[in-house]
């Protein structure tokens, strides 16, 4: 079964930073793009990046120039740094294969003064 465990988040204050990890596992990581999705209080999933099996990686407008998605294919593990957080990047984030839908717990991320 195809498990995926987000971990990393916190409560941070307004431009700090954050590195969020997603381990995988039951399916084989290297041949996936994954990405990362956020959901807001009330609001809906919003995709944040993506990282396709050569490394290039792709953005939100929201949070482009301020995240940095990779991945360690040795450790069937994607990343998230978060840089310059802002309020608005409050949410649960969730990891998932690229094309289907998140199916782990995710990871609460408040950036709050």
């Amino acid at each position: 079964d195809v498990n995926l465990v987000e971990s990393g988040g916190a409560l941070v204050q307004p431009g700090g930073s954050l590195t969020l990890s997603c381990v995988a596992s039951g399916f084989a990581f290297s041949t996936w793009a994954m990405k990362w999705v956020r959901q807001s209080p009330g609001k809906e999933l919003e995709w944040v990046s993506t990282i396709v099996i050569d490394g290039t990686a792709t953005y939100g407008e929201a949070v482009k120039g301020r995240f940095t998605i990779s991945r360690d294919n040795a450790k069937n593990t994607v990343y998230l740094q978060m840089n310059s957080l802002k309020t608005e990047d409050t949410a649960i984030y969730y990891c998932a294969r690229s094309g289907e839908d998140p199916t782990g717990q995710g990871t609460q991320v408040t950036v709050s003064s």
